[in-house]
C-alpha cells in the first residue's frame, strides 16, 4: 500500500508541475550534450588541425559543467520548494494520522527518486538523438558528409550527466525534506500567506524606473561603442550598470502597475482585483522578476549571437584553391613551379590536381628608403575631402603607414580572379590596383577608398608616378589565412620584375582535380591527399586549415552559446513560472472568497491568466527589447575585424532568433496558465476549514 501511495504521488506531482519536470529533462539533455562535444565528428577532425584551440575549448567544458550544476541547483531547489509547499496540508495530514517523520521523509525521497529516474528515462534518449542530428547536420554542412559520419555513445557525458544530475537533486530535496519533516502538524495545516511589505511613496518608484532606464542607456552605449572591451574595469562598470539598472527597472514598475489600476473601468469583471494582484506580484516579486530577466537577457543575447555568427560565417567563403605550395630549396624564384611539379610526378600525384600556377609576391627593390618607397597623397587628401566618420578616420590611419607595400604579380592574379569567376584586371604601363585583404577593412571602407579610386588618383612607386585604378580586390593570394596583407599594389608583369628586381616570393597554387575527389567530400579529399603529401618532401598548405579555423570559431559560437542560452532559458521560466504559482498558492484565500460571491471558475482563470501574461511578459519584454542592443554589443567585442561588416546580415538572423525564443517564451506562459487553471479547479470545491 505504501508503495502504491508513492507511485500514485509521484505520478500527480508530474501531473501538476509539468513545468518543472520538462525543464528536467531539458536539463539532462544539455548536460550530455555539453559533455559529448568531444566525441561530436566535427571535433575529432579539429584536433588533427587545431589540437591547441580544441584542447583549449574542451578544458572549458568542466567550468561550464560546474557552472551549470550551481545554477540548476537553485532550479531545482525553487521548483521542489513549491512542490512542497503545494502539498504541506497533505504532510501535515499524514502526520496527524499517525506516518512517522522518518517515514514521511522516506516517502519523498522515493517519490523524487522516481520522477528522476523518469526524467532520466526521457532525456538521454533524446539527447544521444539530438546529438546524433546535430552532428549530422554539422557535418553535412562543412563537408564530411553523411558516409563520413560515425555514431558516437559518450559513456563518460552518460555518466557525469547522471552523477550531476542525482547529486544536485538529492542535495535540493534533503534541505527541503529536512525542512518540511521538523515542522509541526498544525504549521502544515495552516495556510501560507504574504506577509505584507512596506508601500513607498509613488516619487520613489518613478525615480527608481527613470534611474534604471538611464543605466541600462549608459551601459550598452559603453557595450555598443566598445568602451565596455577596453579593459576589465571598463567591463565591469558595463555590467554593474546593466544589473542595478534592471533591478531598479523593475522595482519602479510598481508606479506603472497603480496607475492602470488606478485608471482601471469598472464593468470589467475582477478587473481591480486582478490588478491588484498584478501590483503585489511586482512588490513581492520585482527582485525575482528582474533576475529572470536577466537570465531571458543572457539566453536570447547568446542564442541570438551563436545563430547569427554561425549563420553568416560561410565556411566555404572565398574558397578558389586548394592547395598552396612553397620551395626554400630553390635557387631561383623561377624554379619553383618546375620543381613542384617534378616532385608531384616523381609520386604520381599530377593528376590529383586540375590547375598549378604562380602567385609572385615581393616588396620594392628599387630602393632602400622605405619610408618614402611609396606616397598616395592624393589618396589621403581625397579621403580628407569625405563626410568624417569613423570609417574615414581608420582608413588615414592605417593608409598612413602604408609607405613600403607589398607588390602582386599581375598575371597571376587574374589568373586567381579567372578560376574565382571575377573579371580580369586590364592595367596600362602607368597603373596599379589595390589589393587589402578583407581581414583589414570592412564592407563600408572598402566602398569609400572605391569612391576614391574611381577618380584614378596619382601616387608615386620610388619616385615614379602610376596612377591607380579599379576598385579594391581581396581575394585570397593563398590557401592559409596566416598570410594576409594589409595593403598591396597589383602591378603589371614588367613593372613587377623591374620594382621586385626579381627578388619575390613564389607560391604555387592548386586546384584539386574530379579524379582527387573521386564522388569523395571535400573534405574526405583534403584528408587522403594530405596523407599522401606527408610522403613527399613538399612543403604545402591546404584549404582545410583555412575551413579548420572558421569552423572552429563556428563550432566554438555556436555549440557554447546555444548551450549557455538554453541553460539561462530554462532556470529564467522556471523560476519565474514557479514564483507566480507559489504567490498564488498564498493568496489561494482570496480566490476561495471570490467563489462564495459567486465568481465562476472561468472568470478566476481569465484573472490568473491576465496575472500571468503581465508577470511573465514584463521579464520577457524587457529582455526581448535589451537583446538587441546586448547582441549588437556582443558582435562590438567578439567580431574581428574581417567579420565586421556582416554585422547587418548578423543582426537581422539574431532578430529573427530572438523573435523565435520569444515564441518560446509564449509556450512556456501556456503551460503556466494550465498549471494556474488546475490550481484554480481544486479550489471550486468546498473545502473544510482547519
Amino acid at each position: 500500500m505504501f508503495s502504491n501511495l508513492i507511485l500514485r504521488n509521484s505520478r500527480r506531482s508530474r501531473k501538476e508541475n509539468g513545468l518543472f519536470f520538462s525543464s528536467l529533462v531539458i536539463s539532462i539533455v544539455a548536460f550530455y550534450m555539453i559533455l559529448s562535444i568531444s566525441t561530436q565528428d566535427v571535433m575529432l577532425f579539429l584536433q588533427k588541425m587545431e589540437s591547441d584551440a580544441v584542447d583549449k575549448l574542451l578544458l572549458l567544458i568542466p567550468a561550464f559543467y560546474g557552472m551549470t550544476l550551481g545554477i540548476l541547483f537553485f532550479l531545482i531547489y525553487f521548483a521542489c520548494k513549491y512542490q512542497f509547499e503545494r502539498r504541506r496540508h497533505e504532510f501535515g495530514v499524514y502526520l496527524m494520522l499517525g506516518m512517522r517523520r522518518s517515514k514521511l521523509f522516506g516517502m519523498l525521497l522515493a517519490e523524487d527518486f522516481l520522477t528522476s529516474i523518469l526524467a532520466m528515462l526521457i532525456g538521454l534518449p533524446v539527447a544521444v538523438v539530438l546529438s546524433e542530428i546535430v552532428s549530422l547536420v554539422t557535418a553535412k554542412l562543412v563537408g564530411m558528409g553523411i558516409i563520413g559520419h560515425q555514431f558516437s555513445l559518450s559513456w563518460f557525458a552518460i555518466e557525469w550527466t547522471l552523477a550531476g544530475f542525482l547529486a544536485i537533486k538529492l542535495t535540493a530535496l534533503l534541505i527541503l525534506s529536512g525542512r518540511i519533516s521538523r515542522q509541526e502538524i498544525g504549521t502544515l495545516l495552516s495556510q501560507p500567506t504574504n506577509r505584507p511589505k512596506k508601500q513607498m511613496p509613488s516619487v520613489i518608484y518613478g525615480l527608481a524606473a527613470i534611474c534604471g532606464s538611464v543605466m541600462l542607456a549608459v551601459a550598452y552605449y559603453m557595450a555598443i561603442q566598445g568602451i565596455a572591451w577596453t579593459k576589465v574595469s571598463m567591463m565591469g562598470l558595463t555590467l554593474l550598470l546593466g544589473i542595478v539598472g534592471t533591478m531598479l527597472l523593475f522595482y519602479g514598475m510598481r508606479a506603472l502597475i497603480a496607475l492602470i489600476v488606478k485608471k482601471g473601468k469598472g464593468n470589467k469583471q475582477l478587473h481591480v482585483f486582478t490588478f491588484r494582484q498584478i501590483q503585489e506580484n511586482v512588490i513581492h516579486q520585482s527582485n525575482s522578476m528582474a533576475i529572470s530577466s536577466l537570465l531571458i537577457l543572457a539566453a536570447l543575447c547568446c542564442f541570438g549571437a551563436g545563430i547569427g555568427i554561425a549563420g553568416t560565417n560561410n565556411l566555404s567563403s572565398g574558397h578558389v584553391i586548394d592547395y598552396t605550395f612553397e620551395d626554400h630549396t630553390a635557387e631561383d624564384s623561377s624554379q619553383v613551379l618546375p620543381n613542384i611539379k617534378a616532385v608531384l610526378k616523381e609520386n604520381s600525384l599530377e593528376n590529383q590536381f586540375s590547375e598549378l600556377f604562380e602567385m609572385r609576391v615581393g616588396r620594392i627593390r628599387t630602393t632602400e628608403d622605405y619610408d618614402n618607397a611609396y606616397s598616395m597623397d592624393a589618396v589621403m587628401d581625397s579621403l580628407r575631402s569625405l563626410p568624417q566618420s569613423e570609417d574615414r578616420d581608420v582608413l588615414l590611419n592605417n593608409l598612413g603607414y602604408a609607405t613600403y607595400p607589398y607588390l602582386i604579380c599581375l598575371s597571376d592574379y587574374n589568373r586567381l580572379l579567372e578560376l574565382s569567376g571575377n573579371p580580369a584586371l586590364q592595367l596600362g604601363e602607368k597603373e596599379a590596383a589595390v589589393y587589402i585583404d578583407t581581414e583589414f577593412t570592412t564592407v563600408s571602407r572598402t566602398a569609400m577608398l572605391n569612391q576614391v579610386l574611381a577618380g584614378h588618383p596619382k601616387v608615386e612607386l620610388d619616385g615614379s608616378p602610376i596612377h591607380l585604378t579599379g576598385e579594391v580586390q581581396s581575394v585570397n593570394l593563398v590557401t592559409d589565412r596566416s598570410i594576409t596583407l594589409s595593403f598591396a599594389l597589383i602591378l603589371p608583369d614588367e613593372a613587377f620584375l623591374y620594382y621586385s628586381q626579381g627578388m619575390y616570393d613564389t607560391y604555387v597554387n592548386a586546384v584539386l582535380s574530379e579524379q582527387a575527389l573521386n564522388g569523395n567530400s571535400l573534405m574526405t579529399a583534403y584528408l587522403d591527399l594530405n596523407e599522401k603529401l606527408d610522403e613527399t618532401d613538399i612543403e604545402y598548405e591546404s584549404y582545410l586549415q583555412n575551413m579548420g579555423r572558421q569552423l572552429f570559431y563556428t563550432i566554438a559560437s555556436s555549440y557554447i552559446t546555444l548551450y549557455l542560452a538554453i541553460v539561462f532559458l530554462v532556470v529564467a521560466n522556471t523560476i519565474v513560472g514557479v514564483q507566480f504559482l507559489m504567490s498564488q498558492q498564498k493568496t489561494g484565500r482570496r480566490y476561495q472568497t471570490l467563489i462564495r460571491l459567486g465568481a465562476t471558475y472561468e472568470t478566476l482563470c481569465q484573472s490568473a491568466g491576465k496575472q500571468i501574461t503581465w508577470f511573465m511578459g514584463l521579464p520577457v519584454l524587457v529582455a526581448a527589447v535589451s537583446s538587441l542592443f546586448g547582441v549588437r554589443a556582443l558582435f562590438t567585442g567578439i567580431l574581428s575585424s574581417r567579420t565586421r561588416g556582416t554585422v547587418a546580415e548578423m543582426m537581422f538572423v539574431s532578430a529573427a532568433m530572438i523573435l523565435l525564443l520569444c515564441v518560446i517564451e509564449y509556450i512556456y506562459m501556456r503551460v503556466v496558465k494550465r498549471s494556474s487553471d488546475r490550481y484554480l479547479l481544486t479550489l471550486m470545491q468546498p473545502q473544510r476549514e482547519e
